[in-house]
């Protein structure tokens, strides 16, 4: 047996991997369930309940989603041109910092000017936090894995530091809470009586604009160039290093924004538990979707439906939803294993 690469992979083939990945991932995690006691049917069917069974339900998956397409579209983009942005989760709180400091009334202004300077503080905020990892992997090597790692823990430690100190609401009642975001500042509503907000339609727009980015336009080509070889695109004339800098900045940004949508749509102020992980949780996106600008909307709804389907199956049946962990943590080995095979076939016998 012998493993013989591909010359081209067709769309149909990465499909049904992704889709195959997705049901192989189901199918393994039954053993678990049912070592548990529960029917594995009965469990599945009250997660897909859980997630959409109404549009309660459904609100709170998309709600879910809504950091996870923003993060996964800052992974995707980062890791097209081989960039590995590990610092999603640092990127969104120093997004989310700048959307508070901002939006909790230090600037008067409408809402159609106070939501657009928020949104465009957390973007720059996220995209700055890119720009150190990038520049010292060009000028120095270093590697970005290392530096955007460990910047999530120091802007952590920094937005404790701040609600702590200048940033702490006197009217917290002593808890490690920033002043919260004015109305003004604040997204809309989607839905009456759901915490479904502006956020989702701005990720939507977001991915549609990073899909026509990257195959429509000299950007693109130049990112995925520098991707599938920088040395060859650097020979070609691609200004790698520019480009390099310029798929940072668009990565950090996307990911500061979703630090923005969960301040100024869902919570309304900043905590330093804001985030349950929604950074790391992007890369899983990412990598779902086989960093597909739209592959990671279905791929963040994916993922949010098992997250808020455990829930409610774990209060029916006594399972814990850790479940879910379990679920994501096997369908991106699943999918893994699958991308492996759509580039690679297996053949038989000698030679």
């Amino acid at each position: 047996m012998r493993l013989e690469a591909r010359q081209s992979v067709p769309g149909w083939l990465r499909l049904a991997a992704t889709a195959g990945a997705g049901v192989a991932a189901l199918v393994l995690v039954a053993i678990p369930i049912a070592a548990a006691g529960v029917g594995v049917l009965d469990a599945y069917a009250l997660m897909a309940k859980g997630a959409f069974g109404s549009v309660f339900a459904a609100s709170e998956t998309l709600t879910r989603a809504t950091p996870l397409i923003l993060t996964g579209l800052a992974a995707a983009v980062a890791f097209r041109a081989k960039l590995w942005n590990i610092g999603g989760e640092g990127q969104l709180y120093a997004g989310a910092l700048a959307a508070v400091a901002v939006g909790s009334g230090a600037i008067s202004a409408p809402a159609a000017v106070m939501v657009p300077m928020v949104l465009v503080a957390g973007a720059l905020a996220g995209a700055l936090l890119m720009i150190g990892p990038a520049l010292m992997k060009l000028r120095f090597g270093a590697d970005e894995v290392v530096t955007t790692l460990l910047l999530n823990f120091v802007v952590l430690l920094f937005v404790q530091m701040m609600l702590e100190g200048p940033m702490k609401d006197p009217m917290g009642l002593g808890w490690p809470q920033s002043m919260p975001v004015t109305d003004e500042a604040s997204l809309p509503r989607l839905m009456a009586r759901t915490r479904l907000h502006a956020g989702l339609i701005i990720g939507l727009v977001l991915a549609v604009a990073v899909a026509i980015l990257m195959r429509r336009t000299v950007w693109g080509f130049e990112i995925r160039a520098v991707g599938e070889n920088a040395a060859a695109a650097r020979y070609a004339g691609v200004p790698v290093t520019a480009t390099m800098v310029r798929v940072a900045l668009i990565s950090g940004a996307l990911a500061g924004l979703a630090g923005v949508g969960e301040v100024a749509g869902l919570k309304g102020y900043l905590t330093s538990d804001l985030s349950p992980g929604f950074g790391y949780a992007g890369i899983v996106v990412a990598m779902l979707a086989g960093l597909s600008p739209l592959g990671v909307i279905a791929a963040a709804i994916f993922i949010a439906g098992v997250f808020v389907g455990a829930d409610s199956m774990s209060r029916a049946t006594g399972v814990s939803n850790y479940l879910a962990d379990l679920v994501v943590a096997t369908s991106l080995l699943c999918v893994l294993v699958g991308g492996f095979l759509t580039r690679f076939r297996i053949r038989l016998g000698r030679g």
